[in-house]
């Protein structure tokens, strides 16, 4: 089967993630993609060069079958632009994140025309993904709100029409190749490392982790700290002033420059925590805890559901899943103090390795299997 993949914000988790689905499918796949940078530019114009360069495909003899569009594509002006080219063929809408719950600082108003995409591009797709049923439930209870938004023809009976054609899917991740990365008896004897591997901004509050390390430090607590993920150009000030107090017990600081450097850092750290205002999904949480972290995560938000059930309130380790900032110190207090044990590596990487592509990518080629 001919898959038509469109991705114009092909960079970070976004093109691992199309990059993975085709290497390991059984289809074969035709991808077009722009650079990941103006994202507004990106769903306002994108369809534009999209539709351009598949035409161009089409026109050297590919016919594709199905039609993937991740959530950056403004699927019905895509499909406006190709409709002589491509006829009716269906069209997969695949949300990695949306514009209408996506979480914004505090000074700054949602501008509703771009939520306003992600809704008509979910009306003109025949099937509409989210990387996780908090994603699902989130987006389509502010459905109507955004739809009361406008003066009159809001259509408030469209989100029941886009919620029988939802699904949720978890991502595919390329987990297997983590496993060549590990350490051997690295640093036995050092004091526990905590880890921070999410992207610098505020959404994932760096504030509140930050002052909790603070916290544990000045009640004594032995630690060194990994501090990496994606950089921007402005970034909380949080981790300047972590980096004055903390300079000699920070192992790495900033952006990891390669997949092995930052796979190996994974290995090296033995607590990741986050204390995320929002997460559609978790990547970078669910790589930790199949390198061997012990997670400390809220139990909110998408980590619910990825967590095992089993593993929610274990009787004989330090809980997983936490409910206040209070019991949050607590349990790291006593990880750190050597009160509590951490899961061992082989069960943590049980908890994900369901979603290596190996095994995942056959709910991915059924679900495209099933639409063609």
């Amino acid at each position: 089967m001919n898959v038509l993949a469109l991705e114009p914000w092909y960079g970070g988790s976004h093109r691992n993630f199309v990059d993975g689905l085709i290497r390991n499918s059984s289809h074969e796949y035709q991808l077009v993609t722009m650079a990941a940078r103006f994202w507004k530019w990106r769903l306002h114009g994108g369809a534009q060069t999209l539709a351009r360069k598949s035409r161009q495909l089409i026109a050297e003899g590919f016919r594709p079958d199905i039609i993937l569009a991740s959530s950056m594509v403004n699927v019905p002006a895509f499909l406006a632009l190709v409709r002589r080219d491509i006829g009716n063929i269906p069209v997969v809408y695949y949300l990695h994140e949306n514009q209408l719950t996506y979480p914004l600082p505090v000074e700054e108003k949602r501008d509703l025309s771009y939520a306003y995409i992600n809704y008509l591009s979910c009306l003109a797709a025949d099937q509409v993904v989210f990387n996780s049923e908090f994603h699902y439930n989130e987006f389509i209870r502010a459905l109507p709100g955004l739809l009361r938004a406008f003066p009159d023809y809001t259509h408030l009976n469209t989100v029941a029409e886009i919620r029988a054609k939802s699904r949720v899917l978890h991502l595919g991740m390329d987990l297997q190749s983590h496993a060549e990365h590990a350490l051997v008896n690295e640093d036995p004897d050092g004091s526990p490392i905590v880890l921070w591997n999410q992207r610098w901004e505020y959404d994932k509050n760096p504030e509140a982790f930050f002052k909790l390390m603070n916290r544990l430090d000045d009640a004594g607590c032995r630690f060194r700290l990994i501090l990496a993920g994606k950089r921007f150009e402005e970034q909380p000030s949080e981790f300047d002033i972590a980096f004055e107090r903390y300079a000699e017990r920070i192992l790495h600081y900033g952006y990891a420059e390669n997949f092995e450097e930052y796979s190996q850092l994974l290995h090296r750290a033995d607590i990741v925590v986050s204390m995320a205002v929002h997460e559609f999904f978790g990547i970078a949480m669910l790589e930790a805890i199949y390198c061997g972290c012990h997670p400390l995560l809220p139990n909110r938000l998408s980590y619910p559901e990825l967590i095992p059930a089993n593993l929610h309130r274990p009787l004989l380790h330090a809980p997983v899943l936490y409910d206040s900032e209070e019991e949050l110190y607590s349990t790291m207090k006593e990880l750190l103090m050597g009160e509590e044990r951490a899961l061992p590596p082989e069960t943590l990487r049980r908890v994900v390795d369901r979603l290596d592509w190996s095994i995942h990518v056959k709910q991915y080629d059924n679900l495209l299997e099933s639409l063609a």
